[in-house]
């Protein structure tokens, strides 16, 4: 559901483009003027429209046990590279076995630091499966309980996707603490119902109907 506060899109003036990659860059600098020198921003002041051009490779995630967090939305990039809806599954289903163990301790830092995660990231290659280069970025957001248990991320890979599901291996990784700082605004109140609203999902380990259609994120209403 899309929030009626106008307030909740924030500017990106003044914050630097990675040219390479620059829905990684839109969402960093949105999550940055969101939590305004707060240490992390809530859930529910995401507005889907302060990172529009940027939705189809964004995604919520919900930390549902150390070391764990699944997707509660995911744009359409995601569902291409698995071939299938993503929502419910584990962030680490997009990694190679070997990598796993490393993304869920990179995952563990991010919601108990908190911290935010820059990651470099290759693609396994494969017959049919071409080389592609990819970047993912997570970022910590507050429940509307308080605590550190949701982030918003994205995920940008380069190149055709070819056969499918596509899974990464971790090339570098970046944690970085994340540091307060006076607001520069008065906060903005917090509506029962807004910004991203999803309701729960769970991943059954049957694997979905491959996706077909093309679009952005599915957007609707929840308790949650």
């Amino acid at each position: 559901m899309f929030s009626d506060s106008r307030d909740k899109v924030v500017p990106l003036s003044g914050y630097r483009k990675d040219m390479r990659f620059p829905c990684i860059s839109e969402v960093r600098a949105y999550w940055e003027a969101l939590r305004d020198g707060r240490l992390v921003p809530y859930r529910s002041e995401v507005d889907p429209r302060g990172i529009e051009r940027a939705l189809e490779y964004a995604f919520v995630l919900e930390r549902i046990a150390p070391q764990v967090a699944r997707f509660r939305l995911a744009g359409m990039h995601l569902n291409d590279l698995m071939g299938m809806e993503v929502r419910g599954m584990p962030l680490t289903s997009f990694f190679t076995p070997k990598g796993r163990a490393e993304i869920a301790a990179l995952l563990d830092a991010v919601f108990t630091g908190p911290r935010t995660a820059e990651l470099t990231l290759s693609a396994e290659a494969g017959l049919g499966k071409p080389a592609m280069a990819a970047k993912l970025l997570i970022l910590p957001l507050r429940s509307d309980l308080g605590d550190v248990s949701r982030a918003l991320g994205c995920l940008v890979a380069e190149g055709p996707i070819g056969r499918t599901p596509r899974r990464f291996d971790l090339v570098e990784s970046m944690v970085s603490p994340i540091m307060e700082s006076a607001p520069t605004r008065p906060a903005m109140p917090m509506p029962a119902t807004a910004g991203f609203a999803e309701p729960p999902a769970s991943f059954t380990g049957v694997a979905p109907q491959p996706i077909r259609s093309r679009g952005h994120l599915r957007l609707v209403v929840s308790d949650d």
